[in-house]
């Protein structure tokens, strides 16, 4: 039944302007109609018509980071986060559609690299970074980013990491919940706070682990028990095996789940019907039986997808910027 509800299902992704050729790993819908996308050299995008028109720009003295991860208010306020080495990772924030960007914060630690950040609310967020002295960076925000705190750091094991991949390494539910997930050599696993980043604890999955460049990167979940954990190996961008996990009881123990046909770097779920996209290098997939069987739509090489209810949007590499069309048989 559930194999011919997928088959009943027909998406396309339809390309947009994106008026760039950058690296995009960064997208956030604050509507069906404005939607905030960043990527490498500075560049960040926005909408207001749902897609139908995208403006480009860079911000200024900022050519040179990589925005891996962006969070979208409304049509004039976002906040940016850069990901790179030390001082190169950053987040700026803008309150007039990105005439004028605030740093707000910039990585004290030299040998840190930001990943991704998360929000409950327009004032309360989460930012994730690499291991530094063996233990998480952990920054929060009760302000909406105007300031940032440093809150307990979760200890890692050797190797470990995140992967700024997409900006959904981490992801947030309610008002205290939040999840990210890690990989390298022999790890992958997910870590869960229910009180903002105070405390931790640390689960591990059965994602894909037999290199650094595996584990898990991408964690959703639709309420505060369910989730989804997915990633495999870049390196291995066709390799379907381990590649994603189910969890009911918010984190504590992970299930392998039906495969994607690939690595894919961020997963999405549509309410209604009860739907999941996951995109990565190697193409995109549909499940419409909560991930235990998939079905490949597309071969395009996105790295991230968001959007809200039915309109969503997908990007990638060399400004490749699409939005889904979705129709039943």
């Amino acid at each position: 039944m559930n194999l011919l509800l997928a088959a009943a299902i027909n998406l396309l992704w339809i390309p947009q302007a994106s008026n760039t050729n950058a690296s995009l790993r960064g997208l956030s819908a604050a509507s069906p109609k404005v939607v905030w996308a960043s990527g490498s050299a500075g560049t960040f995008l926005r909408t207001t018509d749902g897609g139908a028109h995208w403006q480009a720009a860079k911000v200024p003295d900022a050519e040179k980071l990589d925005f891996r991860d962006i969070q979208a208010f409304d049509d004039k306020t976002a906040l940016l986060m850069a990901a790179g080495p030390g001082q190169a990772s950053r987040v700026y924030k803008t309150i007039d559609a990105g005439a004028h960007w605030t740093l707000t914060l910039q990585n004290p630690d030299a040998s840190g690299f930001f990943d991704a950040f998360a929000f409950w609310d327009r004032t309360h967020g989460i930012l994730l970074g690499d291991p530094v002295n063996g233990k998480f960076t952990i920054f929060v925000t009760a302000n909406g980013g105007d300031t940032w705190t440093r809150a307990t750091p979760p200890p890692a094991l050797p190797g470990e990491g995140a992967f700024a991949a997409s900006g959904t390494c981490i992801t947030v539910q309610g008002t205290k919940d939040a999840w990210f997930g890690t990989g390298g050599l022999n790890v992958a696993r997910v870590f869960h706070t229910s009180d903002r980043g105070k405390t931790w604890t640390a689960s591990p999955t059965p994602l894909a682990q037999a290199a650094a460049s595996a584990g898990v990167f991408s964690v959703l979940f639709t309420d505060g028990h369910h989730g989804y954990a997915i990633g495999g190996d870049y390196q291995k961008p066709t390799a379907s095996a381990q590649t994603l996990a189910l969890t009911d009881d918010a984190g504590s123990s992970w299930t392998r789940l039906g495969i994607p046909s690939g690595f894919r770097s961020a997963i999405f779920h549509l309410s209604k019907p009860s739907l999941l996209l996951s995109v990565g290098t190697s193409g995109s997939d549909l499940s419409a039986d909560g991930g235990h069987t998939w079905k490949p739509f597309s071969t395009g090489n996105f790295n991230v997808v968001a959007g809200v209810r039915s309109n969503i949007w997908a990007a990638g590499p060399k400004g490749s910027l699409a939005k889904l069309s979705l129709s039943t048989q």
